[in-house]
């Protein structure tokens, strides 16, 4: 899951930019060299309308507190890096996330980011879904974009079946002997539970069995994971 999510993002980068070049964008280099040697990649860069742009683009804002604190260093590494290639010129930084229905972190992304305006004296913003494409004025991209990806859902070939629930007996005895660490793990995170294991087992015919081999098991650590278990269920 982890994989296409990656290459989707990959796919999406290319999606826009193509957009941007198709509506008069002038695209530049994404790669920018720091004074140390190190390189510094940017997801969406262009001149539009004599102002620079540079877009921090992810699928979806959920990531954890050391990933976003990360984040933002990068962005702040590349918004200094491109105000001093275009000392004359009006540079706008946006962080921007496709997922319109995940904003984990927003209040702490609209603050750091009110900082380095503040501080570098430049515009910058935050934006989900279809509202960066408002604010360039483009809005017909993120309409376009809508009805590819339900034509592009319709078209893929054999999607794989993710309702595990549908045999839930083999299912069962196909995870029912994974380590409890493993249980341990995806029950105690409740984003991974609510956004995928509910969504494999949207019946919850797998999990009931679950925990009834879990009730059965002579060591404290299934018992655990037993009365973890059931309480999500409730």
């Amino acid at each position: 899951m982890q994989s296409h999510e990656i290459r989707f993002g990959d796919a999406f980068e290319t999606f826009i930019e193509e957009y941007l070049r198709f509506k008069g964008c002038e695209i530049l280099l994404k790669k920018l060299n720091l004074e140390n040697g190190d390189r510094l990649n940017v997801d969406q860069y262009f001149k539009y309308q004599n102002k620079v742009y540079f877009i921090e683009q992810k699928v979806r804002d959920d990531h954890d507190s050391t990933k976003k604190r990360g984040q933002i260093e990068n962005f702040e590494k590349k918004l200094n890096l491109i105000i001093s290639l275009y000392p004359e010129s009006e540079v706008i930084g946006i962080f921007y996330f496709i997922d319109p229905d995940l904003s984990k972190n927003k209040n702490y992304y609209i603050t750091e980011l009110a900082k380095m305006k503040d501080d570098y004296q430049v515009e910058t913003h935050i934006f989900y879904g279809k509202a960066l494409f408002d604010y360039l004025d483009f809005a017909d991209i993120w309409t376009t974009t809508l009805e590819y990806l339900a034509l592009w859902k319709v078209e893929i070939p054999d999607l794989p079946e993710i309702n595990f629930d549908l045999d839930a007996e083999a299912t069962f005895e196909e995870i029912k002997d994974l380590k409890p660490l493993i249980y341990r793990k995806l029950f105690d995170n409740e984003q991974v539970f609510e956004q995928i294991v509910t969504i494999l087992f949207p019946q919850n015919k797998t999990l009931h069995l679950l925990v009834t081999y879990f009730e059965q098991q002579p060591l404290a650590i299934y018992k655990t994971l037993a009365v973890k278990l059931r309480s999500k269920l409730k």
